[in-house]
């Protein structure tokens, strides 16, 4: 019998992907489960196992293709095959991978006096509309990307929906984005031109002035440059600098580090900073918040889901920790390890990098002694870190040498005021040089 494998529902907000390489050919026997692609969505690249065991019989796409959900893309001869239950197709079934020693979203402190960590400050974002997307013929664009009941609202309104510029991943259109435009139509602005980045400029020939190599940008580079312009340009950004004096806790570490390692984790700071930016999230809310400025309103989150930018050969990803301030540091750093793991194994499935509520960023085992991070919209803050060197610090009667970790907090000042990002920055600081606080007030 002929059995079809489709492309799953891969999260809430991905409809489509790209083929990055197709991972069988016909002839080929599957067993349950065995990758059959590689996909790359807007938030991640990944491997899609197949639901069917049995001999390949078609491949119906080809790399650099675009596949939507639903879409049959390989079909397969089960006949003579031993049944075997079908994988549920909600979504890319990702087994969770055994942490290695070291991941690289990870601060360990057991070499001082440098920490070390493989991530960086930027990830990527929701996108902007199709029409910023370089390398794509305009053609092969989706039109007006929006739902049935969007298109409906459209036309009651009397919009046309393709003028509608859509705020939505992959320029998705909501309708929110429907009503915006209308009122702007209504009072004779331009809605094109409203929160619409600056076109830019063309380049020079540097051809010039020296042989030059062109390379198409990956998709999640694309995504970065386009969330990132889109948050530089709208987000009124501050950063606050600080230092905490790490060295109890280096010892802290030191001693309890095996017991981590039993549980499949590392002790690291990342994984600590994440319990600890958990319980101020709590304490100071609105870095927990979304401001949605066409309502006037500020969407608290009742929930605490910290993302860790990770460092990976496709560009930064930012997988997230669920309900961080739920959970002890031990699984935690458990959970950090495995989602880098999968990140650099191209594992990591979109929804898991869905529904931040804050990021870190740690940048301490490359080096520097501070940066200022973007914050990863629509969340209101991010913390950086550096790396942590021995510094002499006066201790009362005398200088001594202390470790010392810098930290950079960068947030939305239409929301959060200077004195509050102090005190935030301050509160992480004092929970790291004494441990007890976040027992005591986390």
């Amino acid at each position: 019998m002929i059995k079809d494998v489709k492309i799953p529902e891969l999260s809430e907000s991905v409809n489509s992907a790209d083929v990055v390489k197709v991972l069988v050919k016909v002839g080929d026997v599957l067993a349950l489960e065995q990758p059959v692609l590689e996909l790359e969505t807007d938030k991640a690249v990944f491997e899609l196992p197949s639901t069917e065991a049995g001999t390949v019989v078609e491949i119906l796409t080809q790399k650099g293709q675009s596949v939507k959900v639903g879409e049959v893309v390989i079909r397969v001869e089960t006949a003579g095959v031993a049944k075997v239950a079908s994988a549920p197709q909600k979504a890319p079934a990702v087994p969770v991978v055994p942490a290695r020693p070291a991941a690289p979203a990870a601060l360990p402190l057991s070499s001082p006096p440098a920490p070390s960590v493989a991530a960086a400050p930027a990830a990527p974002l929701p996108s902007t509309p199709p029409a910023a997307l370089p390398s794509t013929p305009p053609a092969a664009l989706p039109s007006a990307p929006a739902a049935p009941a969007v298109r409906r609202l459209a036309r009651e309104l009397g919009v046309d929906i393709t003028q509608v510029r859509g705020t939505g991943p992959r320029g998705r259109i909501s309708a929110d984005d429907v009503k915006i435009h209308a009122k702007l139509v209504m009072g004779g602005q331009p809605a094109a031109a409203v929160g619409q980045p600056v076109s830019p400029r063309a380049l020079p020939d540097f051809s010039r002035f020296g042989p030059v190599r062109r390379e198409p940008m990956t998709k999640v580079r694309r995504i970065t440059t386009e969330s990132m312009a889109h948050a530089w340009s709208t987000v009124p950004m501050v950063t606050q600098y600080d230092k905490a004096d790490v060295t109890d806790l280096e010892a802290f570490r030191a001693k309890h580090a095996k017991r981590v390692e039993a549980v499949g984790g590392k002790l690291t700071m990342t994984a600590i900073l994440a319990k600890v930016v958990a319980g101020a999230l709590r304490a100071f809310p609105q870095f927990n918040a979304s401001l949605d400025v066409e309502r006037g309103e500020i969407v608290f989150k009742e929930f605490v889901h910290v993302g860790v930018a990770v460092d990976t050969d496709r560009g930064l990803l930012v997988p997230v920790v669920r309900d961080a301030d739920r959970k002890n540091i031990a699984a935690i750093a458990a959970e950090i390890a495995a989602l880098a793991e999968k990140a650099r194994t191209k594992r990591l499935a979109p929804d898991e990098m869905e529904g931040g509520t804050f990021t870190i960023s740690n940048l301490g085992g490359i080096g520097g002694t501070g940066f200022s991070p973007i914050v990863y919209w629509p969340q209101v803050a991010i913390l950086g870190v550096s790396r942590a060197e021995m510094q002499p610090v006066w201790r009362g009667e005398g200088f001594e040498p202390r470790l010392v970790l810098p930290l950079s907090l960068s947030y939305d000042h239409r929301l959060i005021d200077g004195a509050d990002g102090a005190r935030f920055l301050r509160w992480v600081c004092q929970a790291l040089e004494e441990p007890m606080l976040l027992a005591l007030e986390g």
